[in-house]
């Protein structure tokens, strides 16, 4: 059964590096979102799975500098 919060994650991760011109306030919030999916998906990941998620959330970290 494949991880849904994953696929999650990382949809949340594309929409935020996605959007285009966000002011700081929502660029902050949808970072929060991902963050919250990511830290979820991380139960139920495979080794494969948990590295990819530590390489979307180091994608927020530069999307927010």
């Amino acid at each position: 059964m494949a991880n849904q919060f994953f696929e999650q994650a990382k949809d949340a991760v594309n929409r935020l590096t996605n959007m285009g011109q966000m002011n700081q306030q929502q660029k902050q919030k949808e970072a929060q979102v991902a963050r919250n999916v990511i830290q979820s998906a991380y139960t139920n990941s495979s080794p494969e799975e948990k590295q990819q998620l530590q390489q979307l959330e180091q994608q927020i970290d530069q999307h927010l500098q």
